[in-house]
């Protein structure tokens, strides 16, 4: 039968994962987006606009109390002040004092008092329905995000780095926090801002329209301010995010770090991204700084204005003092937000940002391909498993496989051997379909892989690795995988099976000890010894041992053999070991060297060929070159 090609990996940017974005300062697709995760809590929202309208309006009228009551009203009376709006304030205050019997004076105090108190609860109220609203949104978002990650293939994670990944679940999520609260504080802000405007009109037309003529000078300079920041706001996210990534891979190869006195070098490379943070943030600083002094001027600059043309009409009698006093007050209403605004442009930048790397993992589509049609298998399969003309590369252009086909008869077990590289790993990953293969390459009972859920086939194989990864939890926690099926009976039973019950009853709280961090607390054999009563509590029909027994020593390796025979009985096995002991037992066994099937047989047939296995068996114990110096012999033939 001729060679099936393989079904080429789509080639992809993977530092797009990081460079390419828009970077837009307000990227209103985005933030459609996110009202989406919302949506569901609308009615937070709806509490939220209305305190806030509630707080806007009571704090446009404590300034009218002070400009129309308490000036034009008691302190000084004048005939222009009598055509002017109050809105009510002045009648209000004169039911107080008559209500109560207070000096009109006291009684203009009381009011004052009663709105800007009600003014903050409602302002109270709204921060906290916004936040409620906010933190739900963002939960159910994490929450999607971590479920996309999960769905992302093998080969998604051979080219990104993993520290970059987790930037985008913890910092960037946290991010869009500060970003929609901003917003809802925004509102907060521009609210009076209109009500302001609205109420100065009335008042007096002319000098309202002084306060419009410096709006738009503030707009061109946001615009500038907008330009300049935007590309250093986008890398100072990505610093973050190198920063974050080296010191992940620092942190995790810490022993190989110390072993190999790299800490002066680790220090002067972090230094080096840590410096190159703190130039980039320090340039923003700088700009935020700038434009913060000049739009915080620019209120001083509208008062002094209105001091100059109100003060002229007051001599002149055309207007009240009190209104001038109303004006300068409700300025700072209209400035605000826009003094808010710009300093608010540093976390707007990094926000969007975030939302911008968010989405993109959100939208990365790669994934294994699902059948549309899924075979169904039945409860229990048989484990016949055929390789036939399996050819792959992780690229285009360089072949990890090539050509190879090997079938393994349900219940029987299959070594694999060959050197580093010759691709013995990769087949064990398209069996479990880490990877997209073509149709016809890989048959489990009969069936084509790709015709099976994903889901469905791992199930139905374990795999244990030589590198097993402990998760944060108990020991129970570890066998069980948090798989509601499986009881802690199951689980117990199973780590006798595999003789790891011992062990872990000598523990301080047995099956409840929790793990320290990848498991530093147990020895590697231990940790190969819960592996495996991990695998057998799912009991699957296929087993497969990917140098399940490396860096084991001999005594250890003796309980573990005794394991195995547990492990892999009535059941479909591929064993990859370097240790030739290990497989001894095997029915068959499958050399590889550079991707392709160079032999084939029983453990007795391979060595009477005196071929790779023969070599590698005899010079099991002997220094590696010397293995590769032998076997480089065979790349010719």
């Amino acid at each position: 039968m001729s060679s099936m090609t393989t079904r080429s990996p789509e080639k992809r940017d993977y530092s797009a994962f990081d460079a390419d974005l828009t970077h837009a300062a307000l990227n209103y697709t985005m933030f459609v987006r996110l009202l989406g995760w919302i949506r569901p809590y609308w009615s937070s929202l709806a509490w939220s606009v209305g305190f806030i309208v509630i707080s806007a309006v009571i704090s446009v009228l404590i300034p009218i109390v002070t400009g129309r009551v308490v000036i034009d009203s008691i302190m000084l009376p004048s005939e222009q002040a009598e055509t002017l709006p109050d809105y009510g304030m002045i009648e209000t205050a004169g039911w107080i004092a008559a209500s109560f019997g207070l000096h009109d004076l006291a009684a203009a105090t009381v009011l004052w008092l009663t709105l800007t108190l009600t003014s903050a609860i409602a302002m109270y109220f709204h921060r906290l329905t916004l936040s409620t609203a906010i933190l739900q949104a963002l939960r159910d978002l994490r929450i999607d995000l971590f479920k996309r990650l999960e769905d992302k293939p093998a080969s998604f994670y051979d080219h990104v780095a993993v520290g970059r990944v987790m930037t985008r679940v913890t910092n960037d999520v946290s991010n869009l926090y500060d970003l929609l609260s901003s917003v809802g504080m925004f509102a907060g802000e521009f609210v009076p801002f209109f009500l302001a405007l609205f109420f100065m009109w009335a008042i007096s037309p002319d000098m309202t329209l002084i306060v419009l003529a410096v709006l738009p000078v503030v707009g061109v300079a946001v615009t500038i301010f907008r330009r300049l920041m935007s590309d250093t706001f986008r890398k100072v996210r990505n610093s973050v995010s190198n920063l974050n990534q080296y010191m992940q891979e620092t942190l995790i190869g810490m022993e190989v770090v110390q072993l190999s006195g790299r800490e002066a070098q680790n220090e002067t490379r972090f230094g080096e991204l840590n410096a190159t943070n703190r130039q980039l943030n320090y340039r923003a600083t700088n700009f935020e700084t700038v434009f913060g002094s000049f739009t915080a001027s620019l209120g001083n600059i509208v008062i002094a204005l209105i001091i100059y043309f109100g003060g002229g009409q007051v001599v002149q009698e055309e207007i009240s003092l009190g209104s001038v006093v109303l004006f300068t007050q409700l300025v700072n209403m209209m400035i605000n937000p826009v003094v808010m605004l710009s300093e608010q442009f540093n976390q707007l930048f990094r926000s969007m940002a975030s939302g911008e790397r968010i989405f993109q993992a959100i939208d990365w589509e790669e994934r294994v391909k699902e059948p549309d049609d899924p075979v169904t298998l039945p409860e229990r399969i048989a484990g016949n498993i055929e390789f036939r003309n399996v050819t792959f590369g992780y690229y285009d252009d360089e072949h990890v496989l090539k050509d190879v086909s090997v079938t393994i008869e349900g219940g029987r077990k299959l070594a694999i051997v060959g050197p580093t590289g010759s691709g013995k790993s990769t087949l064990i990953r398209l069996l479990a379909r880490f990877y997209d293969i073509e149709d016809g390459m890989i048959f489990l009972d009969g069936h084509d892989v790709n015709r099976i859920r994903t889901a469905d086939l791992r199930a139905r194989v374990g795999v244990v690795l030589q590198d097993f990864h402990i998760f944060s939890g108990t020991v129970l926690d570890n066998i069980t995988l948090n798989n509601p099926d499986i009881t802690r009976d199951a689980a117990v039973a199973a780590a006798r099976r595999v003789h790891a019950h011992s062990f872990i009853e000598q523990l301080p709280d047995g099956y409840d000890t929790y793990l320290s961090e990848r498991g530093q607390n147990l020895s590697q054999g231990q940790r190969q010894l819960l592996a495996f009563a991990r695998v057998l509590a799912v009991d699957p029909e296929i087993l497969v041992l990917d140098e399940a027994t490396a860096n084991i020593d001999t005594a250890t390796e003796l309980l573990i053999q005794e394991a195995l025979h547990v492990l892999m009985a009535e059941r479909t096995s591929i064993v990859i070991a370097h240790r030739l002991a290990t497989i001894q037992d095997c029915d068959h066994v499958l050399v590889l060297h550079h991707g392709e099937v160079r032999e084939y047989g029983t453990h007795d047939e391979l060595l009477a060929q005196k071929g790779i296995y023969y070599t590698l068996h005899e010079l099991q114990f002997q220094d590696s070159r010397a293995v590769e110096e032998l076997l480089g012999g065979f790349d010719e033939t």
